[in-house]
């Protein structure tokens, strides 16, 4: 019984380190979960919310917003390239 209790009590824990550890970093995969499945309307209206997500927490700047909501308005996602940090 106490196995059962540490192996649900072990999952629990990788869960919650799996789901910070997506919260605090910066990597945004290229395409919303599950847009692929509805179709490219559906795949442009997540996006849209993605990125109203993305400038409500602070991980892009209104510019960037502006320039995606534009690409989507117009039936294109715009995908900006990651930032590279330079070591000094």
């Amino acid at each position: 019984m106490a196995a059962i209790a540490i192996l649900i009590g072990g999952l629990l824990l990788a869960a919650i380190f799996y789901d910070i550890a997506r919260l605090v970093s910066t990597y945004q995969s290229r395409r919303p979960p599950l847009s692929r499945i509805r179709g490219r309307r559906a795949a442009l209206e997540d996006e849209e919310r993605w990125c109203a997500g993305l400038l409500l927490h602070g991980r892009i700047d209104t510019a960037s917003y502006q320039r995606r909501m534009t690409g989507l308005a117009h039936g294109q996602r715009v995908i900006e390239p990651r930032p590279r940090h330079s070591r000094h």
